[in-house]
């Protein structure tokens, strides 16, 4: 169904993606958009208590920040009277916020919305696992000193071996896999190389670096600490990575015999993304520019140990739905999990096979030029957190778009758990 009202980015920023290092990085998930939107709402003829609503995609909030989107809209001074709240699809949910976003506005319900996604994976935390909780509980329990005595000699050192919340989270509980796992099973289904990753790898970094070297990144915001340390890039880009480089890794999720790496995969990192969306009446109101029009977004489901096709599902749904080809499609951004990701969607929908099979069409649905597709590199080399990242493919896509001199572009992203999601957009730039 089209959006009942024409549904307007107006503006966007986002925070460098910071990569994880090995302990907790330096900003929460609220400090990252708190850097970003303040910036962004200052630059806005309204008020930030004009804003009808914020929603924010965010996967692991902090126990200081459970709804995390509402601790975000006090802290950009949105005031007490505007409504926050915070969604979660995995690696969509910042797709998702504007999702919600746009069917808000869509229906009348709201005219100025600010949405996004943000998530700190390197502050993702430690928990005590099933042996250590139930020692607690029955140490708490017992009544009296020989009983509690008695409590504390149960213990065992292995209660103290912590659960590590990131490695839990990225792994699928009804196929007991790994999302790299996954990303093996792809690798495999369509006979991709571990070269074919890797040269994959090596264009996301050097078009990722050309990016950085001709100011593309014009939507990044400078994240400034509390102790004077401040950060202006994604600091994850490898300008020295080579094939020769990457083939000194050892496989990560399939030590045998796998050939996904922490090179081909995508970086675990912190970063913070957010846009502005308003309707027809806002933009007249408060003479917003209009940087592109959200035309459609389409959701699908697809086994969670292919999880990485979701693309595949979601984009040929968007498509028909529009009655687009993919030669209709300008610039695409495929966020990039792992590069055997990518390389499978592309190959399915190349594939006559697959789409006749399994998408119910006569023929393969087409091709992406690779000079189309992610052309300032993606998140092999900026980073992929997890929370922010469906926003901040949104939201560079409308600069591609902007920049090319283009007109459609979408949008699309694989989702822990077997689902993907694909959006359009398209350059406007009056309503």
């Amino acid at each position: 169904m089209p959006f009942m009202r024409d549904v307007y980015i107006v503006d966007g920023a986002r925070s460098p993606f910071l990569k994880a290092k090995g302990k907790p990085g330096v900003f929460s998930a609220s400090d990252l958009a708190v850097n970003a939107g303040k910036e962004l709402l200052q630059r806005q003829p309204f008020s930030p208590g004009e804003i009808d609503e914020v929603v924010i995609g965010c996967v692991m909030p902090s126990p200081d920040e459970a709804n995390i989107g509402r601790v975000i809209a006090l802290r950009l001074g949105c005031g007490k009277t505007v409504p926050a709240w915070t969604v979660q699809r995995n690696c969509a949910s910042g797709m998702q916020s504007l999702d919600s976003a746009a069917k808000d506005i869509a229906s009348g319900r709201h005219d100025l919305v600010l949405a996004g996604g943000t998530e700190a994976m390197s502050r993702a935390p430690l928990m005590f696992n099933e042996g250590y909780t139930n020692w607690i509980a029955g140490l708490m329990g017992a009544k009296g000193f020989k009983n509690k005595l008695k409590a504390w000699t149960q213990f065992r050192p292995s209660y103290l071996k912590p659960i590590i919340t990131l490695l839990r989270g990225l792994t699928d509980p009804l196929v007991n896999l790994s999302m790299g796992q996954t990303a093996e099973n792809l690798a495999y289904r369509f006979n991709i190389t571990r070269e074919q990753m890797d040269q994959f790898s090596i264009e996301s970094h050097q078009f990722a670096a050309a990016g950085q070297d001709n100011h593309h990144f014009a939507e990044i915001l400078p994240a400034f600490g509390t102790t004077g340390d401040f950060y202006l890039n994604d600091d994850g880009i490898r300008r020295d990575s080579s094939m020769e480089k990457l083939a000194t890794l050892k496989p990560f999720f399939d030590k045998k015999f796998g050939s996904v790496t922490a090179g081909n995969s995508s970086q675990v990192s912190d970063g913070a993304a957010l846009l502005l969306l308003a309707s027809k009446d806002a933009v007249k109101k408060y003479g917003l520019p209009v940087l592109a029009r959200i035309v459609d977004v389409q959701w699908a489901g697809v086994d969670p140990a292919e999880m990485g096709l979701g693309p595949v599902y979601a984009t040929h749904k968007l498509l028909r739905q529009q009655n687009l080809q993919m030669e209709d499609i300008d610039y695409w951004e495929i966020n990039e999990a792992f590069a055997a990701q990518v390389l499978g969607c592309l190959r399915a929908w190349e594939s006559d096979e697959y789409c006749q099979k399994n998408l119910g069409l006569d023929r393969a649905l087409g091709t992406i030029d690779r000079s189309r597709l992610n052309v300032d590199g993606g998140a092999i080399a900026i980073g992929h957190p997890v929370g922010a990242s469906g926003a901040r493919i949104v939201l560079h896509l409308v600069d591609v778009l902007r920049r090319k001199n283009a007109k459609k572009g979408i949008a699309t992203i694989c989702i822990g758990g077997g689902q993907g999601g694909a959006m359009l957009i398209e350059n406007v730039s009056e309503v």
